[in-house]
């Protein structure tokens, strides 16, 4: 017996909600409800709720998650090995240009009388230190 084939909605964008259904999730990323289970089992960052019952409650991030795994492993054609490094390194470069101070020229942008006035303030010090 064959599983049905998911078509994802063209272009669908993703519902203004707190949390999706599987099936939903599915509709959206355009995959059977098992290969998201798969997915799950294979990329640690992907960890949808779990109601008492055990359904599970997937967030926007999440959503956003599948769809770059499925575009890393459908499109791009990445195992799921080099598709999970890939999305290990991501978000290092991320927080690391997040984090990167910005360069001198976006502190400081002196202008030829500014520097005048810094230049004689330091000789008016310098004056009071000897």
């Amino acid at each position: 017996m064959s599983q049905p084939k998911i078509k994802p909605e063209p272009q669908a964008e993703i519902p203004e909600k707190l949390y999706f259904r599987i099936g939903e999730v599915s509709r959206l990323v355009g995959v059977p409800p098992y290969v998201l289970r798969y997915w799950e089992s294979e990329f640690p960052g992907l960890a949808p709720k779990k109601s008492g019952t055990g359904h599970r409650f997937y967030r926007r991030k999440d959503v956003e998650l599948l769809l770059q795994i499925k575009q890393l492993l459908y499109e791009k054609r990445f195992t799921i090995e080099g598709a999970r490094r890939h999305l290990e390194v991501q978000p290092k470069r991320r927080r690391r240009e997040r984090l990167a101070k910005p360069g001198q020229p976006d502190l400081f942008s002196p202008s030829p009388q500014s520097l005048r006035s810094i230049r004689e303030e330091l000789a008016s010090i310098l004056g009071l230190l000897k």
